[in-house]
């Protein structure tokens, strides 16, 4: 399928609407055709959801596929005069299975369409029959992608950092609203045109935090668990006060882990021992800057707070082991 194509009469408002309303049919047929909707597996529009959050499919096209998950797959597409992401949810087979199913689209649309944050894909709206989702398309590549196009070349530690403080920043603001994601990893986290920020996406395993329900070794992608699953070894030449903050998150009881809020201070604190990169044009002109000219008036104040925060854990530890 591909995407529709506006034309010339539906440049202005009263043409795009006459265009909408020609097309209104073509995008019938699309779903009717679409390899989601195939075999009987429209699910019935019984279940509830807010009306509000619901956008009308005579103006949604959909185009080529760009992503495929456990939950459905993902292709560009058009609603109005706006390029987007829709996330086809898969449907089921069973009545038991497709039950389950709304459950799950339900849930995923009502988390998104309540949280609004930059490092957050912003929620546009979604569609009962068939179940589809519509966020905004981000132009860059998956975190992952962008990882393995600059090998054998790593990430500079300062644009880590950068992407680490937006990942920090998107989970505060769910576990701010209750929401606890389970499924965080590069995959899931799409880059901005620039390729200086991040977004978090993909709410399909999201849960709401007072769901008392245990998390299983199967929750979420195997080498991106939760640190009680699973624990890499650190590189050798990490810096020690990041070391610190990665060692702070994986400390056994959860209780003692800081929070978001907390991992954002730490980071920012961080950020202040770092000497500012350089632009490529300035690179040729100065040398490199020793490695005693690092540690200025401002990194010593970071390092006072990382001391400070090393006490505060340590605290927490003792309090949590009586």
């Amino acid at each position: 399928m591909s995407c529709g194509e506006e034309s010339k009469e539906g440049r202005d408002e009263g043409g795009f609407k006459q265009t909408a309303r020609k097309n209104s049919v073509e995008f019938g047929e699309q779903l009717e055709k679409h390899p989601d909707t195939q075999n009987g597996l429209i699910p019935t529009p019984q279940f509830q959801i807010d009306e509000k959050l619901l956008i009308d499919p005579k103006l949604l096209f959909v185009g080529s596929k760009i992503g495929e998950g456990a939950h459905g797959k993902v292709y560009q597409g058009r609603y109005r005069d706006q390029v987007i992401a829709v996330k086809v949810l898969n449907s089921g087979s069973t009545p038991e299975e497709k039950a389950k199913l709304e459950g799950h689209f339900i849930r995923e649309v009502t988390m998104m369409s309540r949280v609004k944050h930059e490092n957050l894909v912003k929620f546009i709206g979604a569609c009962k029959d068939p179940m589809v989702i519509a966020t905004e398309l981000l132009p860059g590549m998956s975190l992952r992608k962008y990882l393995f196009s600059i090998r054998p070349k790593q990430l500079d530690l300062c644009v880590a950092i950068g992407f680490a403080l937006d990942i920090a920043r998107a989970m505060d603001c769910l576990h701010a609203n209750g929401i606890i994601h389970r499924d965080l990893k590069p995959d899931n986290l799409l880059l901005t045109e620039n390729q200086k920020s991040v977004k978090l996406a993909d709410f399909g395993l999201a849960r709401e935090e007072s769901v008392t329900e245990m998390m299983t070794a199967e929750t979420g992608t195997y080498r991106w668990m939760a640190p009680e699953h699973v624990r890499p070894s650190l590189p050798e030449d990490l810096p020690p006060d990041l070391a610190f903050i990665i060692q702070s998150c994986w400390v056994e009881d959860p209780n003692v882990r800081p929070s978001f809020n907390q991992i954002i201070r730490m980071l920012n604190a961080f950020l202040f021992t770092l000497t500012p990169p350089l632009p490529e044009s300035d690179t040729t002109k100065l040398a490199a800057p020793s490695r005693d000219s690092v540690i200025t008036e401002s990194s010593a104040r970071a390092r006072g707070k990382f001391s400070f925060l090393r006490q505060l854990f340590a605290a927490k530890r003792t309090r949590n082991s009586h």
